[in-house]
């Protein structure tokens, strides 16, 4: 597929955050009446999260699944690209009719994680206080609070139990905080391609990345979102980088090899088709996301730990009470299936580890939705 550069896409002017005036597609809002308050100190006032729903709510409300997100996702699970909606739904063939989350069966709600740029309170939001985005002020979280968020949503809903709580990437960090936090409230739990903490590489990665974003001259210390021109090159530099760990070796090379782009030539300043693609994904994250809030969930990530002040992961995991699928993504190099293997083998409720079979790395979980359907059916019957 032809790829675009990343200089030929027109950028915002400084995020590509849903702001409020732009259309509001599906997303609906959960204000929070209390500050939040936050697992390394202080509070967060004025939480608001976006969130989508599907399907109706039974009578007794225990039909309610609550789908969770990756870094760079948000609400729109399903649904097609439109006015307040920059992308398709990033799980399309997984919810609606007839599908493995039936609408006509389940009530599936999506929120936009606290800290994202999709209409959640994050770093282009509007301080509380007024007159400025929160932009290089906003406090640090921990997926905790970010699942305390959560919690608050599902009360406003009056959904006191999840039929089953889903998460991929981080959405499984999240997931995973949901069965130990709220064991009571999580009726079943489908964790993919996650792991119990963030690894030491998992953290390495991240480090370089948040050093390309913070290392643009339009940085600013965070507080770039009312000067017209955001930190576009450090985002699109981490996403390149990202991308990378993202895809499998075996795949980059079959579908590129060495060829150049197209009548570009790699010797006289071109590019190969692999560089190319990787502007091309680089291009499209700058055009529908926050570079803060880049940073603020993937520091978020790197703080992911089930077991802290609980007495390690064994005896956190211990606390899962919800009949668990873990699967694990056969050819991820950057959550490798070892990490899954210790959820399967930790959490009570947890069946043997499931494998989905994909070449392309990490974002297998994504992409294999046939082989993550039958998971979901499995769980939910």
């Amino acid at each position: 597929m032809p790829a675009v550069a990343a200089a030929e896409v027109p950028l915002p002017p400084a995020t590509g955050a849903w702001r409020e005036g732009d259309p509001p597609g599906r997303r609906r809002w959960y204000d929070a009446e209390k500050p939040l308050p936050l697992e390394a100190g202080g509070e967060l006032p004025g939480v608001r999260l976006a969130f989508e729903t599907w399907g109706q709510l039974a009578p007794d409300r225990s039909n309610a699944v609550l789908v969770l997100h990756a870094l760079t996702g948000d609400s729109h699970v399903c649904g097609p690209a439109g006015p307040g909606h920059p992308t398709p739904g990033w799980w399309d063939a997984l919810v609606g009719p007839g599908r493995a989350l039936d609408t006509d069966r389940w009530f599936v709600v999506a929120p936009n994680v606290l800290g994202g740029c999709q209409g959640s309170t994050g770093p282009a939001s509007w301080h509380p206080d007024g007159g400025r985005p929160w932009g290089g002020a906003f406090p640090f979280l921990t997926p905790r609070d970010q699942v305390a968020a959560e919690a608050g949503l599902a009360d406003a809903l009056g959904i006191d139990r999840w039929a089953l709580v889903v998460g991929g990437s981080m959405g499984g960090m999240r997931a995973v905080e949901w069965a130990v936090s709220h064991p009571a409230r999580t009726g079943a739990l489908l964790l993919l391609a996650t792991a119990a903490a963030a690894s030491a590489e998992q953290i390495a990665w991240a480090h370089i990345q948040l050093q390309a974003v913070r290392g643009d001259p339009h940085w600013q210390g965070g507080d770039y979102h009312d000067t017209g021109r955001g930190p576009h090159a450090g985002l699109g530099l981490a996403r390149r980088l990202a991308h990378v760990t993202y895809r499998s070796e075996p795949e980059l090379q079959l579908r590129f090899g060495r060829l150049p782009q197209h009548t570009e030539d790699p010797w006289r300043g071109g590019r190969y088709q692999v560089e190319s693609y990787l502007d091309h994904h680089a291009a499209k994250l700058v055009r529908r996301f926050d570079a803060a809030s880049y940073v603020v969930l993937t520091e978020a990530m790197n703080a992911h730990d089930v077991g802290r002040a609980r007495g390690g992961v064994r005896s956190a995991l211990r606390r899962v009470t919800a009949p668990t699928l873990v699967a694990a993504v056969d050819s991820d190099r950057l959550y490798p299936p070892a990490q899954q293997a210790e959820l399967a083998a930790l959490i009570p409720g947890a069946d043997r580890l499931r494998v989905v079979e994909s070449p392309y790395g990490h974002d297998g979980f994504l992409i294999e939705t046939e082989q993550v359907a039958a998971l979901v059916r499995e769980l939910l019957g």
